[in-house]
């Protein structure tokens, strides 16, 4: 019998199986796919990572631990997976509301002060003075930060996945999980193959997290599908070496977010937006809608990233799974202390899922972890309206 079976191997599953397995852990992990993949929300070659976290300075040590696990990640396997070529925040004049934060600029300068971070403050002149990839507008306030930049997130996923495995992880794909159900002093996680008895279960299962889960948790969640487009650089000068990786607060609310032309990834300036209206169940597929990619670059891109021209060359979805506040979950289910859900989620969670799991394997194995997982409880969040 295992000690502890991981649902889910995508960013937060991944890195807690590895660390699990590092600990001397007897560890199975589980997913209905074959990780890394494209069809949830761990995918699209590039995501943002930054220390000074407008979503609030909560995150900042996870974020920083991720960036170590990466870095020692990096030095024993040889993969490329962290880029550190700067992350730029700019936020429109009477914007300011983003992942639950009131004035997101202002709380991305904070969250980097208070941990030391150094974060620039730029008005828009100075922006696009230095960095004229952007057509800031008179108004526009921003920061820069250097330590910022990408990582790779199916580079991540699978070298923590043949990490896990070294270290004796048995790790089990194409297996859907079908039910868990709480047994005096354990779990029993039924699949498609078989049933498994383990000490404790951990759910990262990401937008599936909601069939796994009893009502009065599921409703907590909301799966919501984005699109992703990448465009083409036409004038050549949004390269990584050039151009930070960027976040875009504007009026509505609303925001877009970017990284430059990545060298041996897709050729083409990733960008994105984010919408919360239309939830939809992970197994029902998603289609963008027509001339989606085009009102993008026509609303959004063209006026504010000179230079990055309308032809599309590629499009993706990327499944946010949301709670009320834009927060994490991190808890034992409701009366089943031996299940532990796990979701670094909300469309910010990629660059603290190495912290993440760090922080749940610590504790698992000793009863605590050197970062506050108690702001990410299950009891604060609200079931969003018209949920049940």
């Amino acid at each position: 019998m295992p000690d502890v079976v991981v649902i889910g191997l995508g960013a937060a599953g991944s890195a807690l199986v590895d660390q699990l397995a590092r600990r001397g852990v007897d560890v199975l992990g589980i997913d209905r796919f074959s990780p890394p993949h494209d069809l949830g929300s761990t995918h699209g070659e590039t995501r943002i990572t930054r220390l000074a976290v407008g979503e609030g300075s909560t995150y900042t040590p996870l974020v920083q631990r991720s960036h170590h696990i990466w870095r020692e990640l990096e030095a024993e396997t040889g993969a490329e997976l962290l880029t550190l070529n700067g992350c730029l925040v700019l936020q429109d004049a009477g914007a300011g509301e983003a992942h639950g934060a009131a004035d997101f600029l202002a709380t991305t300068v904070d969250s980097g002060r208070s941990f030391g971070v150094a974060v620039e403050e730029l008005d828009a002149a100075a922006v696009r003075a230095r960095f004229p990839q952007f057509a800031a507008p008179e108004g526009t306030r921003a920061c820069f930060e250097p330590g910022g930049g990408f990582v790779r997130p199916e580079a991540v996923v699978a070298a923590q996945l043949d990490s896990a495995r070294r270290h004796g992880a048995e790790i089990h794909t194409g297996e859907r999980v079908l039910s868990l159900q709480h047994l005096p002093g354990g779990v029993r996680i039924r699949t498609e193959r078989a049933s498994y008895d383990a000490d404790r279960c951990v759910l990262c299962a990401g937008p599936w997290l909601r069939a796994l889960t009893p009502p009065e948790v599921a409703s907590l969640f909301t799966v919501v599908p984005q699109t992703l487009c990448w465009f083409d650089d036409a004038s050549g000068g949004h390269t990584a070496d050039a151009m930070p990786a960027f976040i875009w607060v504007l009026r509505g609310p609303t925001l877009i977010y970017g990284v430059p032309q990545v060298s041996g990834l897709t050729p083409g300036v990733k960008v994105g937006t984010e919408q919360f209206t239309e939830a939809i169940d992970p197994d029902a597929g998603f289609t963008a809608p027509s001339g989606a990619a085009a009102r993008l670059w026509e609303e959004l891109v063209g006026p504010r990233l000179p230079g990055v021209g309308p032809r599309t060359v590629r499009t993706a979805t990327c499944l946010y799974t949301v709670t009320s506040d834009m927060g994490f979950a991190v808890d034992t289910l409701p009366g089943d202390d031996r299940t532990l859900l796990v979701s670094a989620c909300s469309g910010h969670g990629f660059k603290h899922s190495a912290g993440i799991g760090e922080a749940v394997a610590q504790l698992l194995t000793d009863g605590h972890s050197d970062v506050d997982l108690a702001p990410f409880a299950l009891g604060r969040l609200q079931a969003p309206a018209g949920r049940g």
